[in-house]
């Protein structure tokens, strides 16, 4: 969430600067994606995760949810991912009585470890993330975790089930490197990924463009923002078909409050765009990949 969470606190909390504008705004933005949740069926799955997991306060290592729009944001996201986890159990026909296997890659708490433990009681749920201090706090809840770049999952020696990748392609340097060694290293019957909707494809990287020479961590900087188009042909050259994806939209489509789309453009992303995805090897075998040395 680099580039949506950085730039709309820069914009739209100011400070202590006219408080009265900056709760008016939040007000605006809170209402705006109730709206957008209630709409586009998600406000079950909203409920359901906060029974599991009251506080997602503590969700990243470099900066805190302290406000009622930055939560229900990112609430409103993990309802969007988890629908899609289950929509990808149904698929594929997975029995939850049985005992299976999800990997969540680039996990920051642990909180989807949680989800799922709690809706597939027989699953067994394991996070992989660089960030140390990520993984200790997963590991302090009890859960399991493995300290490990995201890029190097394949060769872990891991055999999951399901593989969870939330809002961390956007993060990679090689985004088609790793969607690589996972299609033909790390045997799964799914992927599923999200990532931050955008109409067109564009570098994010906006530290640079902001002249801002600290705090260019991996968890808060974007390095390639893709369209749905884009991202269908990367899939399809690394290794995998899509078995189902949609977009989740942070407006409504419908009533006076889709105006926000213009803001939600400008300001942050307009949603976020989910896939489940199969391994497939019918296009990217038909390129030269280059040995690995």
């Amino acid at each position: 969430m680099g580039h949506s969470l950085w730039s709309t606190l820069r914009e739209i909390l100011p400070g202590a600067t006219r408080p009265w504008l900056r709760k008016g705004q939040e007000r605006l933005l809170v209402r705006c994606l109730q709206r957008a949740l209630r709409e586009q069926g998600l406000l079950e799955m909203y409920a359901r995760l906060l029974h599991i997991v009251p506080n997602i306060q503590q969700q990243y290592s470099s900066f805190s949810l302290e406000t009622e729009y930055l939560t229900l944001k990112v609430r409103g996201l993990h309802a969007f991912q988890v629908s899609l986890v289950q929509k990808a159990l149904s698929l594929l026909e997975i029995d939850l009585s049985s005992r299976f296997t999800v990997v969540d890659i680039g996990d920051s708490s642990g909180a989807h470890v949680e989800y799922m433990r709690s809706l597939c009681e027989n699953s067994r749920s394991l996070s992989v993330n660089l960030d140390k201090e990520a993984v200790e706090r997963i590991r302090r809840k009890g859960l399991e975790a493995l300290h490990a770049r995201a890029e190097d999952v394949a060769s872990l020696g891991l055999t999951p089930d399901i593989l969870l990748s939330f809002q961390t392609l956007e993060h990679l340097v090689s985004p088609i490197s790793f969607l690589r060694s996972l299609s033909a290293g790390a045997p799964c019957r799914a992927l599923v990924v999200t990532v931050p909707y955008l109409a067109r494809s564009r570098v994010g990287l906006d530290y640079i463009r902001a002249a801002e020479r600290t705090g260019a961590s991996p968890e808060r900087v974007h390095v390639f923002e893709l369209s749905r188009e884009d991202w269908l042909l990367i899939f399809q050259f690394s290794g995998w078909r899509v078995l189902h994806d949609q977009t989740y939209l942070q407006y409504p489509r419908r009533g006076p409050l889709r105006a926000m789309k213009a803001y939600w453009k400008v300001m942050d992303f307009e949603g976020f765009y989910g896939a489940i995805l199969g391994q497939d090897d019918s296009w990217s075998k038909l390129y030269e990949w280059p040995e690995v040395h």
